[in-house]
């Protein structure tokens, strides 16, 4: 199938490590041009180092305000065909450990700075008539994961935002999507991995197995496979499909809405 991303120009943010690379390299191998956004770009320039010409990066921290005009400086006048509106997560904590601050911190860094660079997107987009955004978030908003409170409730509300504006917009030619991942050999899995093994007294090697079996598949999942799933909702082929939350995690989700 010809996705129709050649040419294209894609916001990808964290861009350079686990699903944002992938999604990011994905699109570069499709003809895409790429912006991509994150911290340390570095790992990023040199996984596309065969897709130069078509990439650009911007080191910024997405949760941080001032960023965000910085972003669309870069963009300037250009049209954007679409964006994957992704970033790290906030730490790993018990819902009694938490205190006021935690949360304050948490919506700033997984609510906050996604509303205001929708918001300007969508905006642009309009006058275009054409849109196409790819939420990452996490399994987590159809079932909770243990410790992990701060993401469990704050990735909620960008679900909630995300299907509001969706409908809202639902004419416009602008599709907004969420892609829910389960345990997927990432970085930020790698840490997870590790703090629960140091809770839990046993080994990472231990600790990594327990999860992959956590998804019926028995494995944990590939990177590159997500992305392929975010290459098709970023596509044109996408037009019918709007305000849906969509699990990748091998059958971890055990509800029949999962």
């Amino acid at each position: 199938m010809d996705l129709q991303l050649k040419n294209s120009l894609f916001l990808v943010g964290g861009a350079s490590s686990g699903l944002g690379l992938a999604t990011a390299i994905a699109l570069l191998e499709e003809g895409a041009h790429v912006i991509g956004i994150s911290r340390h770009p570095e790992p990023l320039l040199d996984a596309a180092a065969d897709h130069a010409d078509r990439l650009e990066t911007v080191a910024a921290d997405l949760t941080k305000p001032a960023s965000m005009d910085h972003i669309m400086d870069v963009v300037g006048d250009r049209t954007i065909t679409g964006a994957v509106i992704n970033a790290g997560g906030p730490p790993a904590m018990s819902a009694l450990d938490t205190q006021l601050s935690d949360w304050d911190q948490a919506y700033q860094s997984v609510v906050r700075w996604k509303i205001d660079l929708t918001q300007r997107l969508v905006k642009r987009m309009q006058s275009t008539g054409y849109g196409r955004l790819v939420f990452i978030e996490s399994v987590s908003v159809k079932q909770p994961l243990v410790n992990l409170v701060l993401s469990n409730a704050m990735r909620l509300a960008v679900v909630g935002f995300v299907k509001t504006l969706s409908q809202e917009i639902a004419t416009s030619g602008i599709t907004l999507n969420i892609m829910g991942p389960g345990l997927h050999d990432t970085p930020r899995l790698h840490s997870l991995i590790k703090k629960n093994a140091e809770l839990s007294g046993v080994s990472e090697a231990e600790m990594k197995s327990q999860f992959a079996q956590r998804a019926k598949v028995g494995s944990l999942g590939d990177p590159h496979d997500f992305a392929t799933l975010a290459l098709w909702l970023l596509s044109p082929h996408a037009r019918y499909t709007t305000g849906q939350t969509f699990s990748v995690d091998g059958g971890f989700v055990l509800g029949t809405m999962g």
